[in-house]
């Protein structure tokens, strides 16, 4: 049977607006509700709006110029 009820499907809430959307191909920027709230979380990382908590993480490479106890030659 290719008729699922609506038990079957998953739903969640929206990270953006908190709608309430199903886990399915009716959804297709899930876990966001439309293209809109998948943009405005997208601007939210972008202007550091979210942070992932912790320390900071330097590249190898500019470890050694960020370093304020070490002498420059």
């Amino acid at each position: 049977m290719s008729d699922h009820s609506s038990s079957d499907t998953p739903t969640l809430a929206c990270p953006t607006c908190k709608k309430p959307i199903e886990w399915s191909e009716k959804f297709p920027h899930r876990p966001f509700c439309s293209e809109r709230c998948k943009l405005i979380d997208l601007g939210e990382w972008a202007s550091e709006g979210h942070k992932i908590p912790g320390q900071p993480v330097y590249d190898d490479v500019l470890s050694d110029d960020l370093d304020p106890t070490k002498t420059r030659h």
